[in-house]
């Protein structure tokens, strides 16, 4: 509430249950700090089930652990963990034909600015084409819904981190435009 400097804007319950509730959800960057929190919250929400996919084995044992001994698993539900890369067009695709997903939250990306602009290459090559490979293959799935995980850094982006998250924010809206015609 400091940082904000308003008051915070609560979730509204009703969306998020039309959007989680009974689903098979997806979660790409599940073990970051972002992917973290959206596992809770899904799992807060009863899915029918909840796919974790990251590409850092630490990260992904470390989100199970918190999961597992915590008191959020109350549902009927055993979330799976599942250690790839999200860049991976076939591996993807088959994940979501595999799982029947409904819903993706598409939270792999990279967002250190300092680190991304002296790793340039591999800051868009994360967040470019992971973003590319999700579209693709959510479209050849027939995904329901996909969400992309953005930051504020894309909106007048001065750094290649910031660009690389606005050229995912183009591609979302790429695929948007051709799904809506």
């Amino acid at each position: 509430d400091d940082l904000l400097g308003r008051l915070a804007v609560e979730p509204n319950k009703k969306l998020l249950e039309s959007s989680i509730k009974n689903k098979n959800i997806c979660i790409t960057g599940a073990g970051g700090s972002i992917g973290t929190e959206l596992c809770k919250q899904v799992l807060l929400n009863a899915p029918k089930s909840l796919i974790m996919i990251d590409s850092s084995e630490s990260n992904l044992y470390h989100l199970e652990e918190e999961i597992f001994s915590s008191n959020i698993l109350k549902k009927n539900i055993t979330p799976i963990s599942i250690l790839g890369n999200v860049q991976d067009y076939l591996f993807i695709r088959d994940l979501f034909e595999k799982y029947n997903i409904d819903v993706i939250f598409h939270a792999a990306a990279y967002k250190h600015v300092p680190l991304i602009e002296k790793n340039p290459l591999a800051g868009i090559e994360n967040n470019v084409f992971s973003t590319y490979s999700i579209c693709k293959a959510a479209e050849y799935c027939k995904v329901k819904k996909v969400i992309l995980i953005s930051t504020d850094k894309a909106v007048r982006p001065t750094n290649i981190m910031g660009t690389s998250k606005r050229i995912a924010e183009l591609i979302f809206q790429a695929f948007t435009d051709k799904v809506k015609s």
